[in-house]
């Protein structure tokens, strides 16, 4: 029996315009998400719902600090009343010809 740790096969997320972080640490979120965003241009999903919980409000700020430096995010927002409130946020992505 080895004693080698290796880590299980990656679970497929589904690219339905909605990510749901909260089963990752901060760490992984800038990569995720910039992977996401674009398999969702590729996809044609312009109108995303980031999901990050409210907690500590580490993964937001993470997800807001990606968001505002990614070249296709037109603008982003609190999830709002019906959106999730402080605990998810908004993203409407560039469209190709924008």
């Amino acid at each position: 029996m080895s004693s080698e740790h290796t880590d299980p096969d990656p679970v497929p997320l589904p690219i339905n315009g909605e990510l749901d972080l909260h089963t990752f640490s901060p760490k992984e979120v800038g990569s995720l998400l910039r992977e996401y965003i674009e398999e969702c241009m590729r996809r044609e999903i312009y109108e995303l719902r980031i999901v990050h919980g409210k907690g500590t409000g580490t993964l937001r700020k993470r997800v807001i600090s990606v968001l505002d430096k990614h070249p296709r995010v037109l603008r982003h927002e609190p999830g709002g009343y019906r959106g999730g409130g402080w605990g998810a946020t908004l993203v409407e992505l560039k469209r190709r010809d924008d």
